[in-house]
């Protein structure tokens, strides 16, 4: 069936004259209409505004043959918990989680609780992921003693990383030869993610990694196979659904190739210092992907949006193919979860895979014009820095070149973050002043998966909303909110619009606003803010309007005491500090302003 059939043939040539002349009627003045309207990511891959059959990789990396087995039951739905809490455990055993990732160790589960919070779990269909730093050891010591103890076969991951790789290839070893079922090693990916960095920063650093973590293991006698098949991959999936698909898709093509030069079940070895297996057949070199929703966009304010997020990112995480997902609960940055907002986070993958039947479809996004050749483009950025990692003598002694990378990135993106470039829904853009977030008890705990990390290797842990919301708890800690003054001028019609858009801006740091009203008298405005009891005003009217009484209108709000005068728009005024619009610097108007109100940071 031709859908295209009855329609007019049209080529690419002609969308772009038809889209440059609009550009044109806009008053963009370009040649080239696709470099217009298209934009970079933080990792230099173009997007475009349009792609056909041309944009199509060479060969494109179809993951339906992989993944169709995948398809007949859906992903691993795996819930992570970091309290003691055995009833919690069975409670989303019981209704749709298939696995557990249990933090352990110091603020977390203690490794002799795990017998516990274990005791009602069968090890033999609820696969265990553990994650316990420099407990590794004894975490995983106590979880094989437990199996054994039950004459239950374990299955999992025992959660070892490059932290301690003498743990790490000790356990792999054991594994090996002991334990079919379990993995002894986690590529944990995500730090680098909520360090701030992007995709090809966190999907270059995890390849290395995982080469790393290969050298290691057939340099203790295991074969390439025996390697690859100890080897999980953590990644982070955030609500940027295409990005999040694209780098899932483009992670397995990069260990695909990985796996291709060490000559995966051939006796080929392609990178240097991993031995090839010999006769043995092993697993393939095939990457296990665990997403996990990401910790660094995840808020505190509005926090009830980040089930939203954590939807739209488990849905893309499957769309990507991951093998295992885990939707944290939307009230992490807060405290401890409660049982309501783990439920939520288990019943979105419910649905996901249930009731949408996301999982019945292998590779969804396959074919795509435009992921095929955003995931080529994104693995090609991080194979390039993969390969600068390597040249560096691989991440173990490439940390400062890492963590300068990762900065530059964080820096583009607080910028964006600064500008609302890169907006945040119920914190720098439209936010709620009268919130009352949830209340959740403060006991100290990892409870956002970033929590967890080691911090040892100098990468800070971050989240996109903090210097907002930094700024509404030192508003709400005062005993009177701060306020600005809008300085409406003209009728409602003619001031509503940029009012609006000030009051918003303004209130993403915690301030409060009052509004004048109608009316262009400067001495009935003056003496409205002289009652509102601030000294920071911002004039709000058309630029029509603005011409007729902005200067007389900002000379009168300084004989009545105002300290700091914007105008929301653009044009230089007498009497006016600096102006707000769209694409400024919010952050730093907001600082300015508790600055000129003298609240201090």
């Amino acid at each position: 069936m031709d859908l295209a059939a009855g329609f007019p043939a049209t080529t690419r040539d002609e969308w772009r004259a038809l889209a440059l002349a609009v550009l044109r009627k806009a008053g963009t003045e370009t040649g080239d209409a696709e470099e217009a309207l298209s934009s970079p990511t933080y990792d230099g891959v173009t997007l475009a505004p349009l792609y056909d059959a041309d944009d199509l990789p060479a060969a494109p990396p179809f993951d339906r043959a992989e993944h169709a087995a995948r398809a007949a039951g859906g992903w691993d739905v795996r819930q992570r918990h970091a309290v003691a809490d055995p009833e919690a455990v069975l409670a989303d055993l019981e209704n749709g989680v298939t696995s557990l990732w249990l933090v352990v160790g110091d603020g977390a589960i203690a490794p002799g609780e795990l017998g516990r919070v274990l005791k009602d779990v069968y090890l033999d269909l609820a696969p265990i992921t553990l994650q316990a730093g420099r407990r590794t050891a004894e975490a995983a010591e106590t979880l094989l003693a437990l199996a054994a103890g039950r004459g239950t076969p374990a299955r999992g991951n025992l959660g070892a990383g490059a932290g301690d790789r003498d743990t790490a290839v000790r356990l792999a070893l054991r594994c090996a030869a002991e334990h079919p079922g379990l993995r002894a090693i986690t590529v944990d990916a995500t730090p680098y993610h909520d360090a701030g960095g992007g995709d090809a920063d966190e999907l270059g650093c995890s390849i290395a990694l995982g080469v790393g973590h290969l050298r290691a293991l057939t340099d203790a006698g295991l074969g390439v196979e025996e390697a690859f098949g100890q080897l999980e991959f953590r990644y982070a999936a955030t609500d940027d659904q295409f990005a999040t698909v694209a780098k899932l898709r483009a992670a397995r093509r990069l260990w695909t190739r990985v796996a291709e030069l060490c000559g995966v079940g051939t006796g080929v070895t392609g990178v240097p210092g991993v031995r090839a297996g010999v006769g043995a057949a092993g697993p393939p070199g095939a990457q296990l992907q665990h997403a996990v929703t990401s910790s660094a966009m995840m808020t505190a304010r509005d926090p009830y949006v980040n089930m939203l997020r954590v939807t739209v990112a488990c849905f893309a995480a499957g769309v990507g193919g991951a093998d295992a997902v885990t939707a944290q609960p939307f009230d992490a940055c807060l405290g401890r979860p409660d049982a309501f907002s783990r439920r939520i986070a288990r019943n979105t993958q419910a649905l996901l895979l249930e009731e949408a039947g996301l999982g019945r479809v292998a590779d969804p996004a396959g074919g795509s014009f435009y992921v095929e050749r955003r995931t080529a483009d994104l693995a090609e950025r991080a194979w390039e820095w993969f390969q600068e990692i390597e040249a560096a003598g691989g991440i173990g002694r490439a940390a400062g070149l890492v963590s300068a990378r990762v900065a530059a990135t964080r820096e583009r993106r607080a910028a964006d973050v600064a500008h609302r470039r890169f907006p945040i829904t119920g914190v720098s853009e439209y936010p709620d002043p009268g919130e009352k977030p949830p209340r959740r008890p403060r006991e100290s705990g990892p409870w956002l998966a970033s929590a967890a990390h080691d911090t040892d290797g100098g990468l800070p842990v971050i989240r996109y909303a903090q210097e907002y919301e930094e700024l509404r708890d030192l508003a709400d800690a005062l005993p009177e909110r701060p306020k600005v003054f809008l300085a409406t001028i003209g009728p409602v019609a003619a001031h509503s619009a940029r009012a609006a858009f000030a009051a918003n801006l303004f209130h993403a740091g915690g301030l409060a606003t009052e509004t004048a009203g109608p009316g262009a008298d400067p001495d009935q405005i003056a003496t409205a803010f002289a009652v509102s009891g601030t000294t920071v005003a911002c004039l709000c009217s058309t630029d029509r309007l603005y011409a007729q009484h902005a200067e007389a209108v900002a000379t009168a709000l300084r004989k009545a005491g105002a300290r700091l005068v914007w105008l929301a728009g653009k044009g230089s005024y007498d009497g006016v500090d600096a102006c707000l619009h769209t694409g400024c610097d919010a952050l730093g108007v907001l600082r300015t302003t508790f600055e000129a109100l003298e609240v201090a940071r």
